[in-house]
C-alpha cells in the first residue's frame, strides 16, 4: 500500500503556481515540435521549420479545445456553476476522447490548408501525441485524479483527495500502456516505408483497446447498458472497431513489411 501525497505544484511565485500537469504539456508540445522537425529534415514532412511551430499552435490549440469542451459535456453542473473552471486548464480534467477530436480537426484543417498528405501526417503524430499523453497520465496521478476501483493487492494506492480506501492505481495503468504504445509506434516509424495511415490506425487501435480493458479498473460513476460499460470504453470500442475495419481492409500488406 502506498498513500499518495504528491504536490500537484511544482513551484509557487506568490498568485502564479507551475503544476506538473501544465509541464506535461508544455513537454508534450516541445517533443512533438521536435519530432515533426526531425522528420522534416527526412523530407517527410513538407513545411518549413517555422510552418512545423506554427502547425504545432494549431494541434496545441485543438487538444485543449476539444478536451475541455468533451469535460463540459460530461460534468456541465461543474462548469456552468463557474465558467471560469473552463479556463483552469493546469488542475486537470482534459478528455483524451475530447483532445483526440479537436486533434482530428486541427491536422486535418492545417493539412488542407498546406496541402499535405493528412494521413501522412497523423502517421508522423501519431508518435509524440502518445507519449504525450502518457506523460499527461503520470501528472494525472501527481494530481490525485482518475482513481481506480477499490482494491486490497500489495500495488494498490490510497487517494486522501478522494477517501480512505486502497485502489488501483488505474491512471497508472494507462500511462504504462500509453508507453507500450509509443515503443511500438516508434518500431513502426523508424523500421519501413508503410502507406500512409498505418501507423495512425495502429495508435487509434491500441489506444482505444488499451483504454477498453484499463476502465474496468477504473473507479466510474457513470455506467451505460446495464451497468457494464463507461463512457469511455464505449468510445473507445468505436475506435477499436472502426480501426480494425480499416486496417484489414485498406492495409493488410502492411503488417508483413513489420518484421
Amino acid at each position: 500500500m502506498w498513500i499518495n501525497t504528491l504536490n500537484p505544484v511544482l513551484l509557487s511565485l506568490g498568485p502564479l503556481e507551475i503544476r506538473w500537469y501544465g509541464i506535461s504539456y508544455v513537454l508534450g508540445f516541445f517533443l512533438t515540435i521536435w519530432w515533426m522537425q526531425y522528420m522534416r529534415k527526412k523530407r517527410e514532412l513538407n513545411l518549413s521549420k517555422d510552418e512545423v511551430w506554427d502547425f504545432g499552435f494549431w494541434i496545441l490549440v485543438g487538444i485543449i479545445i476539444g478536451s475541455r469542451l468533451f469535460e463540459v459535456f460530461w460534468e456541465p453542473g461543474y462548469y456552468f456553476s463557474n465558467p471560469l473552471r473552463f479556463f483552469y486548464i493546469w488542475q486537470g480534467g482534459m478528455s483524451f476522447h475530447g483532445g483526440f477530436v479537436g486533434t482530428l480537426v486541427a491536422v486535418y484543417l492545417y493539412s488542407k490548408k498546406k496541402k499535405l498528405n493528412i494521413a501522412k501526417v497523423f502517421d508522423i503524430l501519431a508518435v509524440p501525441t502518445i507519449l504525450g499523453l502518457g506523460l499527461g497520465r503520470i501528472a494525472n496521478f501527481i494530481n490525485g485524479e482518475l482513481w481506480g476501483r477499490p482494491f486490497n493487492g500489495s500495488w494498490c494506492v490510497v487517494f486522501p483527495q478522494k477517501d480512505n480506501l486502497c485502489r488501483h492505481p488505474s491512471v497508472l495503468y494507462e500511462a504504462g500502456k500509453r508507453f507500450l504504445i509509443f515503443g511500438w509506434l516508434l518500431f513502426l516509424a523508424l523500421k519501413n516505408k508503410f502507406k500512409p495511415g498505418f501507423i495512425a490506425l495502429n495508435f487509434v487501435l491500441w489506444e482505444g483497446l488499451g483504454r477498453f480493458i484499463v476502465d474496468f479498473y477504473r473507479d466510474e460513476n457513470v455506467f451505460y447498458f446495464g451497468n457494464l460499460f463507461t463512457m469511455g470504453q464505449i468510445l473507445s470500442s468505436f475506435m477499436v472497431i472502426i480501426a480494425t475495419f480499416l486496417l484489414f481492409k485498406n492495409y493488410s500488406k502492411e503488417w508483413k513489411k513489420i518484421f
